[in-house]
């Protein structure tokens, strides 16, 4: 197979025999012979009934360790890009031998990656732009309060409600003092309509049929009735650009709408131009991966996927859910999560790949004392110890890695 070679490495000799008595005691320790006391029977037996290549077996799992250090050891020359799969490829008293096959990097042939013709957008903001994020940011200043009169969209409608489906009530379809905001379409299509125009401790029955994709197999497509009594309506007021306002928001040298507006202005520029350069980057990283020729083993976008799907996890535990969880609200499994994440890693993979042969093309390379700085700078801005940063990070090298991939990046930017 391309990019994959096979090692062999022998344990033999006095190591080999230590390891196989050291199983042999453990084993007369725990197996149970009949005649003898527990601990106590003969060698010999010990093997006949424990099996000599099941006490070959457990002797291969105690030094398999070993023998995967030494082929790194022996192989340091080598780029390996995946953790190697060892199996035993003989055994007999005298010795182990394991083969371990390594996928190695792949060639990599560059194509054209400067002057790709990929003009980067120039970040503009509009006047109604910066209404809109005002106009959001005062909707952050709202509040919500009692008012008289009818149900309008827009209103916050508190209501008593319970569903029934020919005349009986369904399950998870009754629910009290619920907050329902007109507009925010979070009920079934056509209930927060029928609600317009209703006043407080008004009673209505509202029909309504359940999209032919809702998730409860007995309600799909079903027409029912909800009896509803709206108990309160409140309205949201949205704040004047006083100086109650400019006081609330606590913003340093921020004291009127002129001045609001400007900062506003200045922050939408400043996600403009970032999303403006990403998506630059992004269209001549594509580009020049285009351009370039490599065969990448599968088992590199395999172990991509591996990585994305532990943080995928570690972000849903944040939130409060398992993976397994999620597999149950999605409907969905590893395998489909898996599938739906192929394309992003094999465009990690090979991003990764581009920018690793620019570097090694454009022969960048950093001082010892550039490396450093730089792990000091970062460890300050996570505002960690750079021992501690060093050691979460992955090390000196790993540094080294992040800054050569940043330069290739700038490369790349620069010559497009």
């Amino acid at each position: 197979m391309a990019n994959t070679k096979e090692i062999k490495i022998k344990i033999e000799g006095k190591q080999w025999k230590d390891v196989n008595d050291k199983v042999i005691n453990k084993v007369t320790k725990d197996i149970k012979i009949d005649g003898f006391r527990k601990g106590k029977a003969p060698k010999n037996m010990v093997i006949k009934t424990y099996g000599q290549y099941n006490i070959w077996l457990d002797a291969a799992n105690e030094v398999i360790q070993d023998a995967y250090t030494k082929m790194l050891e022996d192989n340091k020359d080598l780029e390996i890009v995946a953790r190697p799969d060892g199996t035993i490829s003989a055994v007999d008293d005298d010795y182990v031998e394991f083969t371990f096959t390594l996928t190695l990097k792949p060639e990599v042939k560059l194509g054209k990656y400067k002057q790709l013709g990929i003009k980067k957008e120039e970040a503009k903001v509009t006047a109604k732009e910066v209404d809109e994020e005002l106009a959001r940011v005062q909707k952050q200043y709202a509040e919500i309060v009692p008012k008289k009169g009818k149900v309008e969209e827009g209103d916050t409608a508190v209501i008593d409600f319970e569903g029934f489906q020919d005349g009986v009530a369904f399950e998870g379809g009754k629910g009290e003092n619920y907050s329902l905001t007109i507009g925010s379409h979070t009920f079934i299509p056509g209930f927060e309509e029928q609600l317009i125009g209703m006043k407080k401790n008004e009673t209505k029955e509202i029909h309504v049929t359940f999209p032919e994709d809702y998730h409860s197999e007995e309600l799909k497509g079903k027409p029912v009735v909800f009896k509803v009594k709206v108990n309160d309506i409140k309205t949201t007021v949205i704040p004047e650009l006083d100086k109650d306002f400019f006081e609330d928001l606590g913003m340093e040298g921020i004291n009127d709408e002129k001045s609001l507006k400007a900062q506003l202005k200045e922050n939408i520029m400043a996600r403009k131009k970032t999303s403006s350069e990403n998506k630059f980057i992004d269209e001549v990283l594509e580009k020049a991966i285009q351009n370039m020729k490599v065969d990448i083993p599968h088992v590199m976008i395999h172990e991509e996927i591996d990585r994305m799907l532990s943080q995928y996890e570690q972000n849903l535990s944040m939130q409060g859910i398992t993976l397994e969880q999620f597999y149950q609200f999605t409907n969905s499994d590893e395998k489909a999560l898996r599938d739906q994440m192929h394309e992003e890693a094999e465009k990690r993979v090979s991003s990764r790949l581009l920018l690793e042969e620019i570097a090694k093309a454009e022969k960048v390379e950093f001082s010892k004392k550039e490396i450093e700085e730089e792990a000091k700078k970062l460890a300050e801005n996570y505002q960690m110890k750079e021992e501690e940063f060093l050691k979460a990070f992955g090390g000196l090298e790993m540094i080294e890695y992040d800054l050569k991939m940043r330069k290739a990046i700038e490369i790349i930017k620069e010559n497009n």
